[in-house]
């Protein structure tokens, strides 16, 4: 990698450390939300380095929607082995069973939305005053508003109009009862930031991130990954193709791409071509123009 590539990413690597320490320092009771993803998996590698010789001191909470990739809860259940962290499992089947949130129907059924309900729960349940969280500026517009401390209201909802400025580097984590804030200490990273650093540190990843094949559907343009909790329409057929994910969600809504890419070096030259963002496959996004807004007002990720 070039000189000025390395120095850029530790840059990223030193402003991310800072944000995750002062979180320490200001909050009670951090959590780290990991969805198995990327950017979760770097954030907490952060987060692990940030405090190291000593354990980090903050858990994981998953949101376990059901219908996860098997891969990604394998991983997920190694690192926090690797690392001897704590993970909170907080499962959408149980607040459905529960009466709390119904279960979408149809060929676009997805319970992506519903974790938000358990989310919001589960951080209430564990008096967490303090969520980070993996989101980064470029991925999407509603995801470019946030600041590092993103403050939510007593309902987990958050108000893009009425956020704090942070000046010199200076957060203001003082919050009222009942609320609790948001951190994004990886905000300012892009996607080909993310894959540049993970290389250089040589971070283990899931088996979902590189090219393997997989029977897929083709809805609307996107390739989605056939599964048990897919609905198909009508004329719906399943193939095998070689792709992979650039974003890991919940099997119905998170699309894959055509790729031959099977090492980092691989997907850092594919990201750095492509001119669609990594959630340009995803089917959650496309439901309105404000889509992500509308879920992070009420309290999504």
């Amino acid at each position: 990698m070039l000189n000025y590539q390395l120095n850029h990413i530790r840059e990223l690597e030193s402003e991310s450390i800072f944000v995750i320490r002062e979180v320490a320092a200001q909050f009670d009771n951090p959590v780290i939300l990991f969805s198995g993803g990327k950017d979760s998996i770097l954030m907490t590698y952060l987060a692990v380095k940030a405090f190291h010789p000593a354990r980090l001191p903050f858990p994981l909470l998953h949101i376990d929607t059901g219908h996860n990739f098997p891969e990604t809860l394998a991983y997920r259940d190694e690192l926090a082995a690797r690392y001897g962290l704590k993970l909170i499992t907080a499962y959408v089947q149980d607040a459905i069973d529960r009466g709390e949130v119904t279960e979408e129907k149809g060929f676009n059924a997805s319970r992506n939305y519903l974790q938000t309900h358990v989310l919001l729960d589960a951080l209430e349940k564990g008096r967490f005053d303090a969520a980070l969280g993996g989101g980064r500026r470029d991925e999407e517009k509603a995801r470019a508003k946030e600041r590092f401390f993103s403050h939510r209201d007593e309902f987990g909802q958050w108000d893009p109009k009425n956020q704090r400025p942070e000046l010199w580097r200076l957060f203001n984590g003082r919050k009222h009862l009942g609320e609790h804030f948001r951190i994004f200490p990886i905000s300012n990273w892009t996607e080909l930031d993310v894959w540049q650093y993970l290389a250089t540190e040589k971070v283990p990843l899931p088996s979902l991130y590189f090219a393997h094949e997989r029977e897929v559907i083709r809805r609307d343009g996107i390739l989605l990954a056939n599964s048990p909790h897919l609905v198909r329409k009508p004329g719906e057929e399943a193939f095998l193709a070689r792709v992979r994910c650039r974003t890991i969600g919940d099997t119905t809504c998170t699309g894959v791409w055509e790729s031959d890419a099977v090492t980092i070096e691989e997907i850092i030259a594919e990201v750095a071509t492509s001119r669609m963002t990594e959630r340009g496959g995803r089917a959650d996004d496309r439901r309105s123009e404000t889509a992500m807004e509308d879920r992070k007002k009420e309290g999504y990720f």
